[in-house]
């Protein structure tokens, strides 16, 4: 089992040293901090051009975006009080600020209206067509169906979410967020639908949700008639603290959604950290994922999240798979995990060049495309990755029909 304390304390650890690994103080204050430049002026390049070659903009949603704010202009987001006290909780105050530089919210007071302005004009820049599909975020439930406000990180109402969808329709689809121990998950679950959320998401460890527990089976049983998938954190759990249940990660947990018939997605496709196989034996998150895809009785199914994949802390070994992997890329769906993608510490493009996973010649343009545009040097990123000849097929990055039940795979 992995010490929750001991991931927040490495995820602090980590900040602080790709401050003090840059050539000076001020160039890794540089990237550390996001400069928020200007989306409308994204220089385009080749490589952008290359990477939507062969990708319908129209099917481009990027199916892993998280709605970041304070509530302070009436979305319902509440935030715990470890994210902001920087004196008792550094970590999670740290988290609080990275997140909200990353997606450029702007100063306290105004920062729901920041990041909705900011997400807005991203999206304008992009092709007629693509959209993010933006994350609302259940509060952490107890067995008996309470909700946990003590071990709530934050929480990001399903109106809000709606909201965002219906007021930009052209631009964003909207997930829900429903622990399925609520008293009214079902009825709540029935109300999205019609409301047109286009799946649910689940964080596990943080949330308190057990995948595996029979409590969620009335929930399962809903999601299957509806159709509705699931999009489930896999593997360990870094950035989101909460109900600190990091068992809850393990994707063999996912297989009761499985077997009741519920399409799931498993999210980051459990690319972080160990989890216990059938045996008991600890091996990576990975290794489970990876075993549940050769179950041919999950094809129709089964699926995994590309978001996150890219970060520093993910093997290159992974990557590597992923993209070898051809027979799965029809079941694999392209999100970033905004705003972690803006983030610049996280990703380092150098890494993939010096290992062969991407061509020199991209270095540049994507250092760019970074400071500028999130979503755009994400997808342009792994579309130019390539590993033995291999490419991440262009259906990877075509998630609509996914989503709006035109395929099952």
């Amino acid at each position: 089992m992995t010490c929750p304390n001991k991931s927040r304390r490495q995820f602090l650890q980590y900040t602080a040293v790709s401050l003090v690994t840059a050539s000076s103080p001020a160039s890794a204050f540089f990237r550390l901090n996001n400069p928020c430049l200007n989306p409308s002026k994204t220089p385009v390049s080749k490589l952008e051009e290359l990477a939507w070659q062969g990708v319908n903009p129209e099917n481009w949603w990027d199916c892993h975006t998280h709605i970041v704010g304070s509530g302070d202009n009436g979305s319902g987001i509440t935030l715990s009080e470890q994210m902001n006290a920087p004196l008792l909780h550094p970590i999670q105050t740290l988290l609080h600020w990275a997140y909200a530089n990353a997606a450029c919210t702007g100063k306290k007071g105004g920062q729901d209206v920041g990041y909705v302005s900011r997400i807005v004009a991203l999206l304008e820049t992009m092709p007629k067509g693509a959209k993010a599909m933006l994350y609302a975020f259940d509060k952490a439930h107890g067995a008996n169906g309470d909700a946990d406000h003590a071990n709530t990180a934050f929480f990001v109402p399903n109106e809000y979410a709606m909201m965002l969808a219906k007021r930009y329709p052209e631009r964003f689809e909207w997930v829900a967020s429903i622990h399925p121990y609520r008293r009214d998950c079902e009825a709540v679950l029935e109300q999205a639908v019609v409301q047109g959320a286009r799946a649910v998401k689940w964080l596990p460890p943080a949330m308190g949700i057990d995948p595996a527990s029979p409590q969620c089976d009335r929930f399962y049983k809903v999601a299957s008639k509806l159709n509705i998938p699931i999009i489930s954190h896999g593997g360990e759990e870094k950035s989101v603290h909460g109900a600190d249940q990091p068992l809850f990660g393990n994707p063999l947990r996912l297989r009761r959604a499985l077997d009741a018939g519920v399409r799931v997605v498993i999210a980051h496709c459990a690319t972080l950290g160990n989890d216990l196989d059938e045996s008991g034996k600890s091996i990576r998150s990975f290794d489970i994922f990876a075993k549940l895809m050769a179950e041919k009785q999950w094809q129709g199914q089964l699926f995994g999240d590309i978001s996150a994949t890219v970060l520093r802390n993910r093997e290159l070994e992974v990557v590597k798979t992923l993209l070898t992997e051809t027979g799965w890329h029809s079941r694999l769906l392209n999100g970033s995990d905004y705003p972690l993608t803006g983030v610049l510490p996280l990703i380092s493009i150098k890494n993939f060049v010096e290992s062969g996973l991407l061509a020199e010649e991209a270095l540049e343009p994507l250092l760019v495309l970074q400071d500028y545009h999130p979503f755009r040097f994400d997808f342009v990123l792994k579309r130019s990755l390539s590993w033995q000849g291999k490419r991440f097929a262009s259906s990877v990055f075509e998630t609509r029909p996914f989503f709006t039940g035109e395929v099952n795979s």
